[in-house]
């Protein structure tokens, strides 16, 4: 029998080396060393701020500097201002070729109220300062006689007013509903005589102001291009002079509305003077209308009547005239001027601020509408609140 050998052993001294030889091995494969959980986040960390600053840095690298910024927003400032002024004169362009043409539709109950003179051969608009329609009726001769002896020019004076100073003053009547009718013809007669009437498309009745209205300012635009355009009674005192000087402060503004404003009771009850039909339209009964000019004497600006001109067909008209025309601005960018030398009283009222200096632009009696028996007072108040002759002549416009 052979004798057991037993194995070999390893010396104790090649151990250490067998063991490294093993670690570097496994580093090898792994490709990577161990990294404690604390110094890998910190890593990380660290190469996500590089990335950070890499695009940063890259979209620094396309930005302009901040001179070429300002010159950009500068460059598109103007722009866009230079194209806001077209707009507002593409605007304004339209409205005045529409006001001249009157080209838009209309249905068969307005067609009849075009006007003759909106026809493409006819003369350019005259330029003036301002258009004072005076509004009268038929039966009222003797009131517009009392106007033509105090404070409106006649003949030769009334023509070289609208030459030398822009001021067109014509008395604005419509025609009776018979054709060729005996108040017609008196109103040629009267015109042949004065010159002074503004002949309407309008058939002629109190119920009627606000239709009358539409058709004044629509047809003063389509034959004057004037700056104002105003309406008075026939039945209140003017003075032509400040007038001119009231309207002239105003002149630099779009869309101005000037009178004294008020704003009285909507009247539902039909037995009274001034019923509104539509009373319901204003909320609960005994409420206010909005602001509006009274009605005896107003001032509208060129793009206001304009404005009226090209949209007369669809404005609603109300039962009293001062509140259509108030209604028709309400939705608009207007300013509202409430000028109360517009509405002074008459003799002492008047008399006593031209005294003072502050002489009044138009005179009327609230109680009546206008002044009271006004064929007989008219020429009293004239001669006690008027500016003298010569004013008018003397404003600067």
């Amino acid at each position: 029998m052979k004798p057991h050998r037993s194995p070999k052993k390893i010396s104790l001294n090649w151990i250490p080396f067998i063991c490294l030889s093993f670690f570097t091995l496994g580093i090898l494969f792994s490709n990577r060393l161990w990294v404690p959980p604390e110094s890998n986040g910190q890593l990380l960390s660290q190469r996500r701020r590089e990335q950070e600053l890499q695009i940063v840095s890259g979209d620094c690298d396309t930005k302009k500097t901040p001179g070429q910024d300002n010159d950009v927003m500068g460059e598109v400032l103007k722009t866009h201002e230079a194209i806001q002024s077209l707009d507002k004169s593409v605007a304004m362009l339209e409205m005045q070729l529409a006001a001249s043409s009157n080209s838009q539709e209309m249905d068969n109950g307005e067609a009849s109220k075009v006007v003759s003179t909106l026809t493409r051969d006819r003369p350019p608009r005259k330029k003036v300062f301002m258009v004072i329609g005076i509004n009268t009726a038929f039966s009222s001769r003797r009131r517009r006689d009392s106007v033509r002896e105090t404070w409106m020019p006649q003949g030769e004076k009334l023509i070289q007013l609208e030459r030398e100073k822009g001021i067109v003053i014509r008395f604005m009547i419509g025609h009776s509903a018979t054709s060729n009718s005996i108040l017609d013809r008196a109103i040629d007669s009267e015109e042949a005589q004065h010159k002074d009437f503004f002949r309407l498309e309008h058939v002629e009745g109190y119920h009627e102001l606000s239709a009358k209205t539409k058709i004044f300012f629509s047809t003063a635009v389509a034959k004057w291009d004037a700056e104002f355009y105003v309406k008075v009674d026939d039945d209140v005192h003017v003075n032509l002079g400040m007038l001119a000087t009231t309207l002239g402060r105003h002149r630099s503004k779009p869309r101005v509305y000037i009178g004294c404003m008020k704003s009285g009771p909507v009247l539902s009850s039909k037995n009274v003077k001034y019923h509104e039909p539509e009373y319901w339209k204003f909320g609960e009964e005994g409420n206010k209308y909005f602001r509006h000019a009274t009605g005896q004497i107003y001032a509208i600006s060129k793009e206001l009547a304009t404005y009226i001109s090209i949209n007369q067909p669809i404005l609603h008209k109300y039962a009293n005239e001062d509140v259509s025309l108030g209604a028709w601005f309400i939705g608009l960018e207007v300013e509202h001027i409430d000028d109360r030398n517009m509405c002074c009283g008459t003799p002492p009222d008047c008399e006593w601020k031209a005294q003072a200096g502050n002489v009044c632009v138009a005179s009327f009696d609230w109680s009546c509408s206008g002044i009271c028996k006004s064929v007989e007072k008219l020429k009293t108040v004239h001669e006690r609140c008027g500016e003298g002759d010569d004013a008018v002549w003397n404003t600067s416009l």
